[in-house]
C-alpha cells in the first residue's frame, strides 16, 4: 500500500498500473490531476491466505483546498506478488481550525501557514 501511495504522490502511473490486478486495471491512467499528496495513514491491514484488505486515509491538497481520501482496499496475491483489486472509498473536505497544525506538514499552525 505504501508503495502505491508513493507512486501516486510521485505521479508514477507505470508503477500504479503494474501493481493493479489485470482484471480490474483501467485501460488508461492519468495522474496529472493536480493533487499534491501530503500523507498516508494506514488504519488497519489484514490478510487471509492470498487475499488482503487495507484501510487507509490519505491527505492531499488540490485546487479546492485540503481533502482526505479514505478507502478500504482489497488486494490479491498471485505468484508471491500483491495486486490491488478495488476499494470502497470516500473523499471528504478537510477543514482545519485556525490553531490546528497545518495539513501541509510545515509544522506551523494553519492560520500562520496555508490559511495566511
Amino acid at each position: 500500500m505504501r508503495a502505491r501511495y508513493s507512486a501516486y504522490a510521485l505521479g508514477n502511473a507505470a508503477y500504479v498500473k503494474t501493481s493493479w490486478h489485470p482484471d480490474t486495471r483501467p485501460q488508461t491512467l492519468d495522474l496529472a490531476g493536480g493533487d499534491r499528496w501530503l500523507g498516508l495513514n494506514v488504519l488497519s491491514s489484514d490478510a487471509h491466505g492470498d487475499t488482503g484488505e487495507v484501510h487507509f486515509r490519505a491527505t492531499c491538497r488540490n485546487f479546492e483546498g485540503f481533502a482526505v481520501l479514505e478507502e478500504r482496499s482489497r488486494f490479491l496475491r498471485e505468484h508471491g506478488q500483491w495486486f490491488y483489486l478495488d476499494g470502497d472509498h470516500a473523499v471528504h473536505a478537510l477543514r482545519p481550525g485556525r490553531n490546528d497544525p497545518c495539513p501541509c506538514n510545515s509544522g506551523r499552525k494553519f492560520k500562520k501557514c496555508c490559511a495566511a
